[in-house]
């Protein structure tokens, strides 16, 4: 018989058999020998400490009891219906408490036999108890893997328990894994650089993930195991940015010319802030050097992305190219065209909006100017992809908001020329230097890192329910001032029909508190239809109303430079990063900004953390950093969507320093070595060869 590999299917392991996969197949996603493998394990408890029931604390986060199960009774009605046992030891007795499976648990739990229990002790109504502790029959003298204070914990479900496939079920599991295919596990990185980097063989370390003997060695294999993640994430990345360059050969903008140096001499209304200066620069030199420009812009609201964006195709535009500006929804892009109209004046540029809700008359009048070369810049939404838009010479692309389009409609904009135009990314979404790394690591990085000159900083309070008359007061004397205010309501997924009753009955609160004719409100909601919402907005836009109450989150970039208060109404069912994008919407003139987060007095430890961050620091990458750090990065600017991120144990939080570590050696790899062509990089040749499928290698960004 072929010996077993990690490729064989998980029913031929001894001791699962059919039914057993089925299962380890949905709740875990296990199919293979080589995905038991990596069902690592998320803690090791010290099974060689045991506590006697006197001993307990609900202060101690876990503890090992051996005792006797001596009752047990099921108590409550319907979905309040739980199982209790009684637990002795021969210091005390405390309450074993199961809400779920309780059937089944009833059936077999043996009363009357030893356990060891592991949990954490609570006390309830002065008892002290356990809720859905591990169990497990007491069997002394029976010998466990590994080390007895290393005993690995895995994941696991209830299903999965009725198949006696808790954690110790899979503890044994993994055993009868190891001992299976052992011999035939093999080191997947070249010897230079398992060398190089001080690295456990993996056969070793995937043993050791397992069945540590000691802290040392497991220390040693997580160390190994996160290693390889990060380096096979950075290999295909620094591949496909290799290949953009080497491939595609970009178009050569050699001149700065007239239409350029017009705009930043006698257009520009203010002075560029030295970040601007330091990207425009960075820009600049990957188009003049003949190579593709793949370059992500990140910048915080109000960064003055747009005037980077525009100075860049003004010089795709002098060197016979034109240029589009993509944007995800219809106001952002007519938000876009209207600013660079009126940087641009009369003259310097063509510039035309194509939308959605373009009529056809115009469409088909843009179409034949674009074909021509007649006009210069298009701006637009998803409507610039659709195949009858055709450019005579596309030379340069924006797009704005990168994480809301998918590859495939940017790499339709890519094929709009023989030579793939040059592609700048840009998002107003600072995102943490680990995941910038590791999600856009086939890109070039910029950071606008400063405000324009004159720019406040937007003053931040989180005032409690019982202050909401206050708040109110500071509204009235901003509005007396001649300002406006934005008020938020949060869009809970759960129901629409909730959103609506919260902003009805704010509203009828707000009515009261600003009657008419001395106030006017204006209310947009995802009700609505988009032209409703457009008339609201731009009722607010031109100064008619004072209040803008919303629902969904006000469009990323809308621009009124006299609104300076943002109202978010229940902050803390708002992520960080959303809270901070809201805030933007203020503080784009040159008055004092509030952003005003009210809050019920009851918060989680979480939403007190994402309020106090919002009233502490006004920086983008500080609170990217603090998202990251609370939620991970699965959520953060649509990781999970991209499925980038298959990580099992190496965390972008804490392990920036391995994760630069191992970049730095990727890209001396191939600086070496640009091909992998040398034998001693065979290993890695084959793992692209096999990968190749999955790596598409027109992904832009």
């Amino acid at each position: 018989m072929a010996p077993y590999s990690t490729i064989t299917p998980i029913e031929y392991l001894k001791g699962v058999g059919p039914g057993r996969a089925d299962v380890l197949r949905t709740e875990l996603g296990i199919h293979t020998f080589g995905d038991l493998l990596r069902h690592y394990p998320f803690r090791y408890i010290d099974r060689t400490q045991f506590h006697k029931i006197a001993q307990l604390n609900p202060d101690m986060p876990a503890a090992q009891i051996i005792g006797r199960l001596v009752h047990l009774e099921e108590t409550g009605e319907r979905r309040g219906k739980r199982l209790v046992g009684h637990f002795r030891d021969d210091t005390g007795t405390m309450e074993l408490v199961w809400f779920q499976s309780v059937s089944w648990l009833r059936k077999s739990l043996q009363v009357g036999s030893a356990y060891v229990i592991y949990g954490k002790p609570t006390v309830f109504n002065n008892q002290l108890s356990m809720t859905h502790p591990e169990m497990e029959l007491y069997q002394p003298g029976t010998k466990l893997s590994g080390s007895m204070s290393l005993q690995p914990v895995y994941s696991s479900t209830e299903k999965l328990k009725k198949y006696n496939l808790d954690s110790k079920g899979i503890q044994k599991l993994q055993a009868a894994l190891l001992e299976s295919i052992l011999t035939q596990l093999t080191e997947e990185l070249p010897d230079h650089l398992v060398h190089k980097h001080q690295l456990m063989p993996l056969p070793q370390a995937l043993v050791a993930i397992h069945f540590p003997r000691s802290q040392q060695e497991l220390l040693a294999a997580i160390r190994r195991l996160k290693f390889d993640e990060l380096f096979y994430i950075q290999l295909k990345l620094l591949k496909n940015k290799l290949l953009n360059t080497q491939k595609y050969k970009g178009h050569r903008f050699a001149v700065v010319g007239e239409r350029f140096n017009r705009f930043y001499h006698e257009q520009l209304p203010f002075a560029l802030t030295n970040a601007q200066k330091r990207v425009i620069k960075e820009i600049r030199k990957d188009t003049a050097s003949g190579a593709q420009l793949n370059r992500l812009v990140q910048g915080d609201v109000g960064s003055g992305k747009t005037v980077v964006a525009l100075m860049s195709m003004l010089l795709a535009v002098d060197n016979g190219f034109q240029a589009c500006l993509m944007a995800p929804t219809e106001i952002l892009a007519q938000q876009h065209y209207q600013s660079i109209r009126r940087l641009l004046g009369n003259g310097i540029a063509s510039v035309q909006l194509l939308t959605g809700s373009t009529p056809k008359k115009d469409r088909q009048i843009i179409h034949r100017q674009l074909e021509d070369g007649t006009l210069d810049i298009l701006v637009g939404t998803h409507a610039l992809i659709e195949d009858a838009v055709r450019f005579k010479n596309l030379g340069f692309v924006v797009i704005d908001e990168q994480h809301r389009f998918g590859v495939e409609q940017r790499a339709r904009l890519w094929r709009k020329n023989s030579i793939p135009p040059h592609m700048l990314v840009m998002t107003a979404t600072p995102i943490p230097r680990t995941l910038a790394m590791t999600l856009y690591g086939d890109l070039d990085i910029s950071v606008i890192d400063e405000l324009p000159a004159g720019r406040k900083p937007i003053k931040t309070l989180h005032f409690y329910e019982s202050s909401r008359l206050r708040m109110f007061g500071f509204i009235k004397e901003e509005i007396a001032k001649g300002r406006q205010v934005y008020i938020v309501y949060p869009l809970i997924k759960e129901s629409e029909k909730m959103d609506l009753l919260y902003l009805e009955a704010g509203l009828e609160l707000l009515m009261k508190e600003f009657p008419l004719p001395q106030y006017h409100i204006s209310i947009v909601h995802g009700k609505m239809a988009v032209k409703d919402k457009e008339w609201e907005m731009q009722r607010f836009v031109k100064g008619q109303t004072q209040i803008m109450v919303a629902t969904t989150v006000i469009e990323v970039g809308v621009d009124v430079p006299n609104a300076s208060v943002m109202v978010i109404e229940n902050a803390e069912r708002f992520g960080l990063s959303q809270l901070h994008q809201l805030r933007g919407r203020v503080g784009r003139g040159a008055e004092q900004s509030y952003c005003i987060l009210m809050s019920n007095h009851k918060l989680s430890k979480e939403s007190k953390l994402r309020l106090e961050t919002m009233v502490r620091t006004n920086d983008g990458f500080e609170i990217a950093e603090a998202d990251l750090r609370l939620r991970g990065p699965g959520d953060i600017a649509g990781t999970q969507q991209s499925g980038v991120l298959n990580l099992k144990l190496a965390d972008l939080t804490t392990d920036q320093a391995l994760l630069t570590e191992v970049r730095n050696s990727v890209i001396d790899l191939f600086k070496t070595d640009p091909q992998l062509a040398n034998p001693i990089n065979a290993l890695l040749r084959e793992y692209l060869t096999r990968a190749e499928p999955t790596i598409s290698w027109e992904k832009i960004s």
